[in-house]
């Protein structure tokens, strides 16, 4: 894993610890995937399943998609490590969902 890699993957730890502190939001299961299959493979098969995750949607009833995969998947900052189809995807269900602070970035 190159350091782009590795600093999703601690973002990704990061959203798992805030959650858990500031929502009482235990993923645990995301953290498994995240042992696993590392931060950049998790997000990929997050954002392709059919449907959001009971993450996405249980962070999204406490208004804070900011912590979502997907809102991290679209920033500048690691755009080099998701193929464009990824990011549209990932972009597209934060609209669906109301959250257009992605667009900012």
């Amino acid at each position: 894993m190159d350091e782009l890699g590795r600093r999703f993957h601690r973002a990704m730890v990061t959203v798992y610890e805030t959650a858990k502190r500031e929502l009482g939001y235990d993923a645990r299961r995301f953290l498994q995937m995240l042992s696993e299959h590392g931060g950049v493979a998790t997000a990929k098969q997050l954002v392709w399943a059919d449907t959001p995750s009971d993450g996405f949607t249980t962070l999204w009833t406490r208004g804070r998609l900011d912590l979502t995969v997907e809102a991290h998947m679209v920033q500048a900052e690691y755009e080099s490590l998701f193929t464009e189809e990824e990011r549209l995807k990932a972009a597209r269900r934060l609209d669906d969902y109301g959250w257009t602070e992605h667009r900012r970035h």
